[in-house]
């Protein structure tokens, strides 16, 4: 792999994206249930499950798009 790669460095930022969507997912079923960080309040779990959710359906495909070759 070139270190100079632009399609390469854009498949990997789409990834990290999508794989820190899933960490928010989780994360964020954590504290809304209240195994982790007790005294959050449960309506902050449920924001990292949306953003989580977000992050891995909607942004690859906005930074794919906005990244497309032209035609």
């Amino acid at each position: 792999m070139n270190e100079n790669d632009p399609a390469a460095r854009r498949f990997f930022l789409i990834q990290f994206v999508r794989l820190l969507g899933v960490a928010f997912v989780i994360f964020g079923m954590l504290v809304a249930v209240g195994r982790t960080l007790p005294q959050w309040p449960h309506w902050i779990g449920y924001l990292l499950i949306a953003s989580g959710l977000i992050d891995v359906f909607a942004l690859p495909a906005i930074m794919a798009r906005k990244w497309r070759t032209p035609e």
